[in-house]
């Protein structure tokens, strides 16, 4: 399934990285400790976080993550997302809690 699907899909706000839109998505990974993600999270995951500075975007480029869910209708900081823009990985936004938009997608990825 692609970031685009699952944006339609699951109502999430496209922030920056729409050049990326088209990657595909492998599974998820949830954590907002970036030495775990660093160590655990695969590529072509989407990473659910509630960070929101330049470093997501250091380590979602290190693990080439296929996007990046903020939750709680969090925005990202202004470099965030002109990294997210030159790495060509959608930051993507959802007003829902972690719990839920991990729910929802682990729903839809597994539905296939």
């Amino acid at each position: 399934m692609k970031v685009s699907e699952i944006i339609d899909q699951l109502g999430l706000k496209v922030i920056s990285g729409e050049k990326g839109l088209d990657r595909e998505v492998s599974g998820a990974y949830v954590s907002d400790l970036l030495s775990d993600v660093m160590g655990n999270a695969r590529e072509g995951q989407i990473w659910i976080t509630l960070q929101v500075h330049q470093n997501v975007m250091a380590i979602a480029s290190l693990k080439d993550m296929a996007a990046v869910i903020l939750v709680k209708g969090l925005q990202a900081n202004e470099n965030t997302i002109h990294h997210s823009d030159e790495e060509q990985i959608p930051i993507l936004s959802s007003s829902l809690s972690t719990y839920e938009i991990t729910g929802k997608l682990y729903a839809l990825l597994n539905k296939q």
